[in-house]
């Protein structure tokens, strides 16, 4: 497809798109229209026809349990940081979103573009998929199936100091065509069989993956997927998509990729880096937004539930884990509290449950500014509102 791109409209051009859709669907049946659908013989250049030239804009993925979370998200992205980028909420089918909570996240909407909606069960044959219980699976066709040609692509739970529009301000993602996110520095050397299983499969590493700690050091996480920015008229950046979106798909997932790490979270890279594409990381390992403490020997250290990230100059640019103070804690669905520190480049101290709280110490603790304190105060207090109209009567069960 590189090489069809790269060449002016001639046979020699058709012959090798031709070749090209053959062999696209071969390899990734998802790409064939849904049952019901009217057939084709070009799905590759269906789905790029459907790109819609220097677009950009936010892609949610969202269903019934994450509605609250991505209400949130919503509402501070147009009320609070005033992005007027599109927003394109993904589902597969009703039973994952209905039309009465598809209703009520339009009504939020204030200012800016309305709210799109898109059943990716309509654009992707789901037989080889099952994404109406796949669960994180969906991001990655969610990427692929929005009209978006740059598509921003967010957790429900994300939460950002900054408007989205400075991701495609970037410089990593204007050179590469596609900016990831660092997890967390933990666990070195404890899953071995996952740093072989790597070497495995990469022979020849980008010189982005020489820089990566996993590779070097033999760390365990290394991508957040909580946020990752593609730029789709970028060939080699879409023919990474189709193979993170294979990775994905229901067989892969349940037999390797979800078995050997943690959800969809490294098969971003992976893709990218299998396939040859250029991509960058962000320049720090995940840090942490949340509250200052001294430990027993005098040292500072920041303590939350939640992972945070910077943008190229080193400013809070985004975390995730949701607004709420705790979101794995049942007892805590109502509980909010504005953070008031940071720390990136220290050493953490892991909770032993999801719930329980981290910490990190070792780097600069350092204080949110009161332009990004006021950002917190502004989307809580817009995420209270939000609580209040989309559950008018209290129910802790159905909130969780």
């Amino acid at each position: 497809m590189t090489l069809a791109d790269q060449l002016p409209e001639s046979t020699s051009r058709n012959l090798l798109l031709n070749a090209t859709e053959r062999v696209a669907v071969s390899l990734y049946p998802f790409l064939d229209k849904p049952k019901g659908q009217n057939a084709t013989h070009e799905p590759v250049a269906d789905l790029r026809a459907s790109f819609e030239p220097g677009s950009a804009g936010v892609v949610i993925p969202t269903s019934n349990n994450t509605l609250r979370f991505a209400a949130h998200l919503i509402g501070t992205l147009r009320s609070v940081l005033n992005s007027t980028l599109p927003i394109q909420i993904v589902y597969a089918g009703d039973d994952d979103l209905n039309q009465d909570d598809r209703a009520r996240l339009s009504n939020i909407v204030e200012s800016g573009p309305p709210l799109e909606f898109l059943d990716i069960l309509t654009v992707f044959d789901d037989s080889t998929l099952q994404l109406q219980t796949g669960g994180w699976a969906i991001k990655a066709f969610a990427a692929l199936g929005s009209h978006f040609e740059r598509v921003i692509l967010a957790d429900g739970d994300a939460v950002f100091f900054q408007p989205p529009e400075v991701l495609l301000d970037h410089e990593a993602f204007v050179r590469s065509g596609a900016l990831l996110f660092h997890d967390r520095l933990l666990w070195k050397n404890v899953f071995p069989e996952r740093n072989e299983w790597y070497r495995s499969q990469i022979r020849q590493p980008s010189a982005t993956l020489e820089k990566s700690l996993v590779w070097t050091e033999n760390y365990a996480e290394e991508g957040d997927s909580g946020l990752v920015i593609l730029d789709k008229s970028r060939t080699d950046t879409l023919i990474a998509l189709f193979h993170i979106c294979w990775q994905n798909s229901y067989d892969v997932r349940e037999e390797v990729t979800y078995k050997i790490t943690y959800g969809d979270k490294e098969t971003w890279w992976l893709g990218l880096e299998l396939t040859g594409a250029t991509y960058e990381f962000s320049g720090h390992y995940g840090g942490i937004v949340g509250w200052g403490e001294v430990d027993s020997r005098g040292q500072n250290k920041v303590c939350s539930f939640v992972i945070a990230h910077v943008d190229a100059k080193d400013r809070l640019l985004w975390y995730n884990g949701s607004l709420l103070k705790n979101k794995g804690k049942s007892g805590m669905t109502n509980e909010y509290e504005v953070p008031t520190h940071w720390m990136i480049d220290g050493k953490w101290q892991k909770g032993d449950r999801k719930e329980d709280m981290s910490c990190m110490k070792g780097g600069e603790a350092r204080n949110l500014t009161q332009y990004e304190l006021n950002i917190m105060e502004r989307s809580i207090g817009l995420a209270k509102h939000l609580d209040a109209m989309l559950y008018p009567v209290s129910n802790e069960t159905e909130r969780t």
